[in-house]
């Protein structure tokens, strides 16, 4: 198997440590770097002649960047990739110039499942600083809608069911395996946001669905919990939202609600991302290193 000549990590890949001493073996050298670049001028710096780029979801990689690079043959984006209009790396152009872009599916959705089950019983039964009703409730037959069923979404359908709540959800694409499954009802977001009492999100990072018409459809003494990377929301939508009385919104992450109403006291936001248990981290750097080996057997 041929090594790269030069690989470099433009940012914290948020492998493990002895993982990313795995990648390094890949390539005839390697340059890491442990902080996040400011602007494309910093990446293409850092880049240089590298013919291998690593990074996870914080930076992007655009036109700029690619036709300032021309060594590169192969960018591996060491977190999800579900679609190009929604990465971070311009693939549509890489592919013109022959790069080949990877990313990961499937590798932490087991934690994003445990939170969001953690975090609604918590509010439900009051076992956090807050409660969402006058008295404890349980999950049963409480109207919950997902936003999005892909890998996660899916998932937490399937998990929202056998806790015995009245799931419903909205998707660009219909699922009709899964709908048949879970005795599922697909609707439009305007029908799914007026019928349920719990709204969780789960969509690619950049797609903004939820505006403050949306909210309104959605109405009051209601749950909001996002467990995408970036916003599914305008921000500040939201934070008229929280305003009114009984509203809380949940994320795993800070990023996934936005910086102008968090401390408010009915917002819960996580330092972490759900899905980068130890276990997950482990699973994203096989699939990441399985994917270079594809890529070198076969170049």
């Amino acid at each position: 198997m041929k090594k790269f000549k030069k690989m470099v990590a433009i940012e914290p890949t948020k492998l493990l440590p002895e993982w990313d001493e795995k990648l390094k073996e890949l390539a005839e050298e390697t340059i890491f770097y442990d902080d996040i670049p400011t602007d494309s001028s910093v990446i293409i710096d850092r880049i240089g002649d590298a013919d291998c780029v690593m990074l996870s979801f914080t930076s992007f990689i655009d036109k700029e960047v690619l036709d300032a690079c021309p060594n590169i043959r192969y960018i591996g984006i060491c977190a999800s990739l579900y679609a190009p209009e929604n990465a971070n790396v311009d693939i549509l152009h890489a592919e013109k110039k022959g790069i080949v872009v990877t990313g990961v599916r499937d590798y932490g959705d087991e934690g994003v499942k445990e939170y969001a089950i953690s975090e609604l019983v918590r509010l439900l039964q009051g076992r956090g600083p807050a409660m969402w009703k006058d008295e404890p409730m349980e999950l049963t037959d409480v109207k919950v809608g997902i936003v999005g069923m892909g890998t996660v979404g899916s998932l937490l359908a399937r998990t929202m069911n056998f806790f015995g709540m009245d799931v419903n959800y909205y998707s660009r694409t219909r699922k009709p395996e899964i709908e048949k499954e879970l005795d599922m009802d697909y609707l439009s977001l305007d029908e799914l946001l007026s019928k349920v009492d719990i709204l969780i999100t789960c969509l690619n990072k950049n797609v903004v669905l939820l505006d403050e018409a949306a909210f309104q459809t959605f109405g009051n003494g209601k749950i909001l919990m996002n467990v995408s990377i970036a916003p599914s929301h305008e921000v500040s939508a939201l934070k008229n939202w929280l305003a009114q009385p009984g509203n809380y919104a949940f994320s795993d992450t800070e990023a996934g609600l936005g910086e102008e109403v968090l401390g408010l006291p009915n917002v819960f936001a996580g330092k972490t991302n759900a899905g980068l248990t130890s276990m997950a981290k482990v699973r994203l750097a096989q699939k990441v290193i399985e994917n270079i080996a594809d890529f070198q057997k076969n170049n």
